[in-house]
């Protein structure tokens, strides 16, 4: 298992690229899923977004999780004040949960999605070969279960 020397087994640390924005969650994602929405890809800059589901309370950001961005209602996203990395998305129909890109956390190499949501949207050039669940639309109904699962 990949984990700093000063983290536990349960822990999953980050930061943004410049450091300023850390990252620590106490528990493990409860799901974590690739995005293939527009709004994502905007977001990361990149043709598919990968984030993992933490149950809110579990996390911390410090100093905070940075400057909040509203361009969808009901979606906050947030991003480093210093350097712009995406840090956190929060969305009204998954109450609880905080959304962190799987690229900005230092365990990212053992945290692989589970699903494809939005896959309606995928780019027709990018191909990921898995045998994960394809959803057209938002998978919030399996995240929603993975939420359930782990209260």
């Amino acid at each position: 298992m990949i984990k700093s020397d000063d983290t536990t087994d349960n822990e999953i640390t980050g930061r943004c690229y410049c450091g300023a924005t850390t990252i620590r969650a106490t528990r493990q994602p409860m799901t974590i899923a690739y995005c293939h929405c527009a709004d994502c890809r905007r977001v990361t800059g990149a043709p598919v977004a990968a984030f993992a589901a933490f149950d809110a309370a579990a996390v911390t950001f410090t100093p905070d999780a940075g400057q909040k961005v509203t361009a969808t209602p009901g979606v906050e996203r947030t991003f480093c004040g210093n350097c712009g990395s995406p840090i956190s998305g929060r969305y009204d129909y998954l109450p609880g949960q905080v959304y962190i890109p799987v690229g900005v956390l230092e365990q990212a190499n053992r945290l692989a999605p589970r699903l494809h949501a939005h896959a309606s949207q995928r780019l027709t050039w990018l191909h990921i070969e898995d045998d994960l669940q394809r959803f057209d639309a938002s998978s919030r109904v399996q995240l929603l279960k993975a939420q359930n699962r782990q209260t």
